[in-house]
């Protein structure tokens, strides 16, 4: 394997930079390449949910992060066979609430996902746009974060209280804590202020910034609206080939794999036939070369 059950968290507490679309075509791209991919959507929004056509689902992440179902019974199959998702609802909204007086309330998303972890090599955790409990526990759970950073002149505007935050969970809650990465989106290479946010976020960051750059898509905003990853809807496009290549930008930094493992069967199987194979992927990471369509890329 890669490593056994690594969890990294999607974060920011700013909306509109791209954090579900990330989490979803992210997820995707690695299953792609064969790795086998859990997707928390932890949001109660549940883009991450809707984008893959599962809208509705139960039981659902809510159930397992007040003990009432273990998260290995709400697993649903996709597309891509390499990749499960755990899906969201609007229950999620209540659970800081419920959850204010019990004992722990910061690890149950840990403890829902220890019995599965070590079943996937990567795990993602889609966060909600904030830094409450919900995302307190995506933190405490997760091994490392990645943050997705719009290509616009407020980027950086409260990234310093995430980064405390951080900073909190690793002192108190979690000491392995990491930035494992921060993710330029939405960047536009004819626009002078992309290259300038860019600039000073590698000037700030160094190495831990992606030399992947999400560019703005057209084909990125349209492909939740048909319940598929950008991957599944237009393979050839160039929100697909910065995903394939950030994709293949994170397995690199992780160790090795000895040989790609498939996930365990889902609770809910996938009954929709592959769109996309990672071979059709691979095929457009090779003969596609990016470029900054006119659009916004869809999520939170």
């Amino acid at each position: 394997m890669t490593h056994p059950g690594r969890v990294f968290a999607v974060v920011n507490q700013k909306g509109g930079v791209g954090k579900t679309t990330t989490a979803v075509n992210l997820a995707a791209s690695l299953a792609a390449s064969e790795r086998s991919t859990l997707l928390v959507d932890f949001d109660p929004q549940a883009n991450a949910t809707s984008a893959y056509g599962l809208s509705g689902s139960r039981p659902h992440v809510y159930d397992a992060l007040i003990g009432e179902r273990a998260i290995k019974e709400m697993t649903r199959g996709t597309e891509l066979p390499h990749l499960h998702l755990v899906p969201s609802g609007r229950d999620l909204y209540g659970a800081e609430i419920e959850l204010v007086s019990a004992i722990n309330r910061e690890r149950r998303l840990e403890r829902a996902l220890s019995e599965i972890r070590d079943d996937y090599e990567i795990v993602l955790i889609d966060c909600p746009p904030s830094l409450g409990l919900l995302t307190l526990n995506a933190l405490t759970a997760a091994d490392g974060i990645i943050i997705p950073l719009q290509c616009e002149y407020y980027a950086l505007e409260g990234l310093a209280g995430l980064l405390e935050t951080v900073e909190l969970v690793r002192r108190e809650l979690n000491p392995g804590l990491a930035l494992e990465g921060v993710l330029l989106t939405m960047a536009d290479a004819r626009n002078n202020l992309s290259r300038q946010v860019e600039e000073e976020v590698r000037r700030h960051f160094g190495p831990q910034a992606y030399q992947t750059v999400i560019p703005r898509n057209v084909r990125l905003s349209e492909a939740p609206s048909h319940g598929k990853p950008i991957l599944l809807y237009d393979a050839r496009s160039a929100g697909a080939t910065a995903y394939l290549e950030l994709a293949t930008e994170i397995l690199n930094r992780l160790p090795a794999a000895d040989s790609p493992v498939s996930p365990p069967a889902p609770a809910f199987p996938c009954e929709v036939a592959a769109a996309a194979t990672p071979v059709e992927a691979d095929d457009a990471r090779e003969t596609h070369h990016p470029s900054s369509d006119e659009g916004d890329p869809f999520g939170n």
